[in-house]
């Protein structure tokens, strides 16, 4: 089983934030919609159900087109994606922050015993 990512942790696992977190992981490719829903580990109907706030809001971008089938990826021109990958970010240096301090307090602790 996949391990909850920080951004899922904080916000939660609706699946809105679960596209936005499958598309940031993975911010070099674009995919179907088929594939993102699949990615995302929700329904088509789910993803459905949010793609229009996505687009509402300009958040994803057409990459490619062949035949009715449209890639898409993040738009990180968008403002909105900017700020959601700024959280991403210090969430990142916040838990990288926190091990090690906690590696510190450990190695304080190995010290003080011996």
């Amino acid at each position: 089983m996949k391990e909850k990512s920080l951004l899922l942790g904080l916000l939660g696992e609706q699946p809105l934030f679960k596209i936005i977190d499958f598309l940031i992981d993975n911010l070099s490719m674009d995919f179907s919609k088929k594939q993102i829903a699949e990615g995302a580990g929700i329904s088509r109907a789910s993803l459905f159900q949010h793609w229009d706030v996505l687009e509402q809001h300009d958040m994803v971008r057409v990459t490619r087109q062949f035949g009715k089938t449209k890639l898409y990826t993040l738009d990180t021109k968008n403002q909105i994606v900017k700020r959601i990958l700024d959280l991403e970010k210090a969430l990142i240096v916040a838990a990288f922050d926190s091990k090690s301090a906690s590696k510190s307090v450990k190695g304080a602790a190995s010290e003080i015993e011996a």
